[in-house]
């Protein structure tokens, strides 16, 4: 973990286990292989907290040193465990291999420990219970840990907590700046104590954490309701969803309520929304085809553009944006076509058109809208906030057929 090989995916599962079950992670610290370092780490982990876990370093290997210091800290001596020697015994011979000698660290259990049966590797965990503390050790494949958190960890620390619960909301938000989201509603937040909230910023969205310690859930409910109201009320259309769900799953819902399908043609996201669009099970009911368009010939032959309108205003331009989304729906018979063209960079850029403008349109049989945007960013963030910014365009396609149909009524 202290390598740029790997991302620390366990800490983020344990974190919102944790919560459900009703503990509040204070502090996360990654140590290297290093007995000394590991040793210290606990020992200042156990000084501030009642429920420390390490995940990790329990392998065969002599860089698996995590059982030997917690070991070494709690001044309980190592002993060899008969069962789980067997187990591990059992486990090579079903394989049809022969156990290494090394294996046979991973049956050595700290006096007093209680041995926890990993059904899905060769690493056993281990809870310990020490003076006004709890010391869990997990194995580090993610597959191993969650299946030992899940079956044996998490009934255990349930007990702990008294009933204690966090409850949450999450807010997102797109098309609004950090800065101006902000002012909206901190006046709304600050005003409640019991409600922690967090703002965090990804490429085209917001995101709203509101949080609750209670051991009421009825209570906590009713506060964050309040506040997710509030918030909603401050923020207006920006917010696409008061349930954490990402924006093509919000879209995918708008569609199939409204019996309409899309089609999309994409030169510079090069798929990126045709792939968020079809990474919801059942997109086949909403979404058509897509075409990859980055050559001005492909745009012209494949989704219809005039070749002298490319060359009179430019492959990058709002009138061919415009071509796109109507040469798109017109082949697929789509409701919806959906077309983009940009710069994404990191060249090709002019002092007209600089990296990072892109012009997106939405063709339907009401007619056509277009937009002109200014991404900053490297290709990626380009990439990405285009292809939230073109969802989005969707989205507010129909809360303005929404708007419509309550003025008739």
């Amino acid at each position: 973990m202290l390598t740029p090989f790997r991302v620390d995916t366990n800490s983020l599962y344990l974190t919102d286990e944790l919560n459900r079950v009703g503990i509040e992670v204070a502090r996360k610290v990654i140590v290297g292989d290093d007995r000394a370092a590991l040793r210290e780490a606990m020992r200042e982990a156990l000084e501030r907290a009642e429920v420390v876990i390490a995940v990790g370093g329990l392998g065969p290997t002599e860089d698996d040193v995590t059982r030997e210091a917690v070991a070494e800290l709690l001044e309980r001596k190592l002993q060899l465990n008969e069962a789980i020697l067997r187990g591990l015994q059992e486990r090579f011979r079903r394989f049809g291999r022969q156990m290494a000698e090394v294996n046979k660290r991973q049956a050595m259990v700290p006096e007093g420990a209680t041995p926890l049966e990993n059904k899905r590797g060769t690493a056993p965990g281990l809870w310990m219970e020490t003076d006004g503390g709890i010391v869990i050790l997990l194995p580090g494949p993610p597959h191993e840990l969650k299946a030992m958190f899940e079956a044996q960890v998490r009934s255990r620390l349930e007990k702990l907590s008294g009933g204690l619960r966090l409850h949450a909301r999450e807010l997102r938000v797109t098309g609004l700046p950090e800065s101006d989201l902000d002012q909206r509603i901190a006046p709304i937040y600050t005003g409640y104590s019991d409600a922690q909230t967090t703002v965090l910023a990804a490429p085209g969205e917001i995101q709203i954490h509101l949080r609750a310690w209670s051991r009421e859930a009825s209570a906590a409910n009713r506060l964050l309701d309040e506040m997710v109201e509030r918030i909603r009320f401050a923020l207006g259309e920006t917010v696409f969803t008061t349930r954490g769900e990402e924006l093509e799953e919000v879209v995918a819902k708008l569609l199939n309520e409204n019996g309409a399908t899309i089609a999309v043609a994409e030169s510079c996201t090069g798929g990126l929304v045709a792939q968020r669009l079809t990474s919801i099970p059942g997109s086949s009911s909403y979404f058509l085809g897509g075409v990859v368009c980055y050559s001005n010939e492909v745009k012209a032959a494949w989704v219809d553009v005039p070749e002298e309108l490319i060359q009179e205003k430019g492959a990058v331009s709002s009138e061919v944006a415009l071509a796109l989304a109507e040469g798109i729906r017109r082949r697929s018979g789509a409701s919806l076509g959906l077309g983009i063209t940009g710069i994404a960079g990191p060249g090709g850029g002019t002092r007209e058109k600089p990296v990072g403008t892109v012009h997106m349109a939405l063709a339907g049989s009401a007619g056509m809208k277009e937009r002109s945007f200014h991404f900053p960013g490297d290709r990626e963030r380009i990439r990405q906030q285009a292809s939230q910014a073109a969802l989005d365009m969707v989205r507010r396609y129909f809360l303005a057929k929404q708007r419509e149909a309550g003025g008739k009524n």
